[in-house]
């Protein structure tokens, strides 16, 4: 197969300096999806440095287009990403292994994520005035971009999270360096053809395939970098975040999450909240083989309704089609990769040797039609009698696991949900909507759902309290983290101080 160049350098698409090439496989079947070019710390110096020009261009630079001419660029990606929804949905599907309509789906967030920030600055004013106490001063308080923004996104939703840093980042007049996950670099190559076609000038987004070490570690350290983007695992995102903080760049860190499930039996008291809540709950922890950062990974189900909420969803997990994500009718695609599939099967096995009590799954699928022998399938898995000692509870897994832990109070609900060092996101199941308000108030999670789990908006703000990371992305907040403020203070009738007697 013939590699095809997916670095973007200064408007142009060209090998790696040093030639090499990678294989992106199909984790289907372990078959190769395409060869890329495989960037190493030259191509990422190159890629700053253009930029680095084209941020510190004269005039017609892109820091200073008028904010609707940067408003029209991001609605005409908008549009374009609709046109080309099946093309970029097939190829998430096949690179990442998720099905065909949650690539559709991908690819209808993204285009909204566009959208929203182009109205966002479109519909801005021109500053907050600050009153001086003076009518001679006028004083006002601007937003500027930060500058050459660094940005680094994972292999579970690639084109969703660089959509989540790439617009923001455009609205607010940065340029920028991204770096896809080497192991689903396909759609992010795909919309960055498109900014260039939306005619994006050249130099203003950039585009580097390849490893975490090299392309990633200078990305973080290089000093014509302005801004650190990451979204991935919390050791090389801490790693990355360290490297790029010693350079006082300024830093947004995505880091997972550990999710807590929490459902009280009032919520399973009629048979249509007890269906609801444990189709939910399967929703939480399966959608995408549970390769979500706000998988809801740990169900914490009140003792009374424990047994048989965990009876009936063991049975419908059992039940889930698995299979090629392009397949009709196939509910859960593959794992992403061997290495993923084996840290899977390693969290299973610990979880078990420490008391853990299968309830469904545990294993690799039988091979068929859809589940090819060399794919990285594994059974969705339901671990009952779980406790917060145990590995497979602490850590992310991102994998089909679904732990399950017990309480008595609401107090000790609460107590569960919050006994993890990470806070992206969580979940409330009750009847009673006081109670509801009340544990989601006292729940440390960025994202808190009542009767209902994984829909966000992208006016409001993503992102995680402890080691979930630092800064949040979407909403207003999600555009202030590529903008500097600066204060500018007028003064309308300048006179001497007399400070100084001489």
């Amino acid at each position: 197969m013939s590699p095809i160049e997916t670095i973007h350098i200064d408007g142009v698409w060209v090998p790696a300096v040093s030639g090499a090439t990678r294989e992106v496989l199909d984790p289907a079947d372990a078959t190769v999806l395409r060869v890329v070019s495989e960037a190493g710390a030259e191509d990422v110096d190159a890629a700053v440095a253009a930029a680095r020009r084209a941020f510190d261009g004269g005039a017609g630079a892109w820091p200073r287009t008028p904010v609707t001419q940067r408003a029209a660029l991001l609605r005409r990606v908008a549009e374009l990403l609709q046109r080309d929804r099946e093309e970029i949905a097939l190829v998430e599907s096949r690179d990442t292994g998720k099905t065909l309509e949650e690539g559709r789906i991908d690819v209808d967030d993204v285009t909204n994520a566009f959208r929203y920030f182009a109205d966002l600055v479109r519909n801005e004013s021109g500053g907050r005035v600050v009153d001086a106490g003076s009518a001679d001063v006028h004083s006002v308080v601007v937003h500027e971009p930060v500058g050459v923004c660094a940005m680094i996104t994972p292999w579970n939703y690639p084109l969703l999270q660089a959509s989540w840093k790439i617009a923001p980042a455009l609205a607010a007049g940065n340029t920028f360096v991204v770096k896809p996950s080497e192991v689903t670099p396909l759609s992010t190559v795909h919309l960055v053809r498109l900014l260039a076609e939306a005619g994006l000038p050249a130099g203003v987004a950039n585009l580097v395939t390849g490893a975490g070490v090299p392309v990633g570690q200078r990305l973080a350290e290089h000093p014509d970098v302005d801004l650190f983007s990451f979204t991935g695992g919390l050791l090389s995102g801490t790693k990355a975040g360290a490297a790029a903080v010693a350079g006082a760049k300024k830093i947004a860190l995505e880091l997972g999450g550990k999710n807590p499930n929490v459902v009280f039996a009032d919520a399973c008291a009629t048979p249509e909240g007890f269906d609801t809540a444990v189709d939910q709950a399967l929703n939480a922890a399966f959608v995408h083989s549970g390769q979500v950062c706000s998988a809801g990974a740990r169900l914490i189900i009140e003792a009374s309704v424990r047994e048989r909420f965990v009876a009936e969803l063991a049975r419908r997990a059992e039940r889930i089609k698995l299979g090629r994500g392009t397949a009709e009718g196939v509910e859960c695609g593959p794992l992403v990769s061997q290495q993923q599939l084996e840290k899977v099967e390693a969290y299973v096995d610990s979880a078990i040797a420490e008391g853990a009590r299968l309830r469904c799954g545990g294993s690799r699928p039988k091979p068929s039609e859809l589940r090819p022998a060399t794919g990285y399938f594994y059974a969705p898995t339901v671990l009952d009698e779980c406790h917060r000692e145990m590995k497979v509870v602490r850590e992310e897994t991102f994998g089909p696991i679904l732990t399950v832990e017990t309480f008595g109070t609401e107090d000790e609900a609460v107590a569960l949900a919050n006994d993890t060092e990470y806070g992206l996101a969580g979940a409330v199941w009750s009847a009673d909507s006081a109670r509801a308000r009340r544990v989601a108030a006292r729940l440390r999670h960025g994202t808190v759902w009542i009767n209902d789990y994984h829909p966000y908006l992208p006016q409001a703000e993503w992102g995680g309290f402890g080691k979930s990371g630092i800064g949040r992305e979407l909403g207003p907040t999600g555009l202030d983290e590529y903008r500097e403020t600066k204060h500018v203070y007028e003064n309308l009738r300048p006179q001497p101080v007399r400070w100084f007697s001489g």
